[in-house]
């Protein structure tokens, strides 16, 4: 399947090619597929190793011995050269934290070394990282399950992603049978998500939902929290984690999302579940969005950090979590958690177009789904799963704020009316980070 990191790996390549690349992103979304097609690609020779299998190279550098050494030992045991045309991938490199430590030394070095490396808890690594991390010596990418966009290419609809990016830009209505298509394309989206495993058996079943394997997803889930229990310091963290991670469908299914610990139990506080969270957070399993209370660029230092909503980090999961009725999805029928599943929806599309996620809250009466940072300054989102877009919250915030305008998701089609911009659910990836 095709994916838009691969234009990044390439400008790594291109640009920056002697800083080790590390590629950060949670289970399954298809980083070690991804980087392997690459590095076949674009180098002539090409070294895979992985540190979950080959606990060998692992236990090299952790040997008392100058880095230089490490590396001679580990081409002896691989009987491998290395040369100015290898490209060494590391995977699952957070098993080895004297190996992240020694990409300094890769940087550093006057041999052109060139090193990809990856992780399913690469982000929880580097978060309670103990040795001396290679600051300023390392090239971060973080990597997503499929938006929408690649979906559609997945699906061979790249005539689609052209004609939508041009009614996106050009506020021009869709062709109505082709709104009704890619609406429909979107909702079977929100029950396969992103991963890339759940889109090929969707595509293998010739997008009939009704054979699509649900278990798929299922078994995602039971693969994080099983990792839950092998990346932790000890079994009652574990425990903190996966009380966390299942209650957050529940507190996205309340009036008011923002999380409450109390709702994980009646006497819980931050001070126990803090570490806990950014575990979850880390791994890139939620995807926090905070509330700001002055609408500046940055958004960031405006944010409260005491107050946020948790988005799942892939929509088909959370659909896979709340035991949506898939045929009814597709058909369009108007489900209790519909509106709930687009929010997500929009927030997983958003981080894939490298938003930070904002939103606002007046007293819970008046909300802004979101809040992002563009050249126009900050622009207010507001998410709709059907085509009523009655906006008592987008008005209020308009006439108080006066952005230069506002942007309405929803089922309606394209269309520029009053300051707002009216995007179809299935167009959210054409909103852009273009600061």
């Amino acid at each position: 399947m095709k994916r838009k990191f691969y234009e990044q790996l390439l400008n790594w390549k291109e640009n920056n090619v002697l800083t080790p690349l590390m590629v950060i992103g949670a289970r399954q979304v298809g980083k070690t597929y991804i980087i392997n097609e690459f590095c076949k690609k674009e180098f002539d020779d090409y070294i895979y190793i992985n540190l979950l299998d080959d606990k060998s190279i692992v236990s090299f550098f952790e040997e008392d011995i100058d880095t230089k050494d490490k590396i001679e030992k580990m081409k002896l045991y691989l009987n491998r050269q290395i040369t100015e045309n290898t490209v060494i991938f590391l995977d699952e490199i957070q098993e080895s934290e004297q190996l992240i430590s020694a990409l300094k030394y890769f940087c550093e070095n006057d041999f052109p070394y060139k090193i990809v490396c990856a992780g399913s808890l690469l982000g929880v690594k580097l978060n309670r990282f103990k040795s001396s991390f290679p600051v300023g010596k390392v090239r971060i990418l973080k990597m997503y399950p499929m938006d929408f966009e690649e979906f559609l290419m997945a699906l061979g609809e790249e005539m689609a992603v052209k004609q939508i990016k041009s009614c996106y830009e050009n506020d021009e209505q869709m062709t109505l049978a082709l709104h009704e298509k890619y609406l429909k394309y979107y909702r079977l989206y929100l029950c396969s998500g992103g991963m890339p495993n759940a889109v090929d058996n969707l595509i293998k079943n010739n997008l009939d939902i009704l054979n699509f394997d649900r278990e798929i997803l299922n078994s995602i889930v039971i693969s994080y929290l099983a990792d839950m229990t092998k990346y932790v310091s000890n079994k009652f963290e574990s425990a903190k984690i996966e009380r966390i991670y299942n209650t957050i469908p529940k507190q996205l299914l309340k009036e008011n999302k923002k999380f409450m610990y109390s709702s994980i139990d009646k006497d819980a506080r931050k001070r126990d579940y803090y570490m806990s969270l950014e575990w979850l957070i880390s791994s890139n399993l939620v995807i926090p969005s905070y509330l700001v209370n002055k609408f500046e660029i940055p958004l960031k230092g405006y944010m409260d950090s005491d107050s946020f909503k948790l988005y799942l980090s892939d929509v088909g999961i959370l659909s896979s979590i709340l035991n949506i009725s898939y045929n009814r999805l597709v058909l369009g029928d108007k489900l209790e958690y519909l509106g709930t599943i687009a929010e997500n929806y929009v927030a997983n599309e958003l981080v894939c177009s490298g938003f930070d996620l904002y939103y606002y809250n007046v007293n819970q009466v008046v909300e802004i789904d979101f809040l992002i940072e563009t050249n126009d300054g900050v622009i207010p989102i507001e998410v709709k799963a059907s085509d009523n877009v009655k906006a008592k919250s987008l008005n209020y915030y308009m006439e108080k704020y006066k952005p230069k305008y506002a942007i309405r998701i929803s089922t309606k089609n394209f269309g520029f009316d009053n300051n707002i911009k009216s995007v179809p659910l299935y167009a959210t990836f054409c909103i852009k980070n273009k600061l």
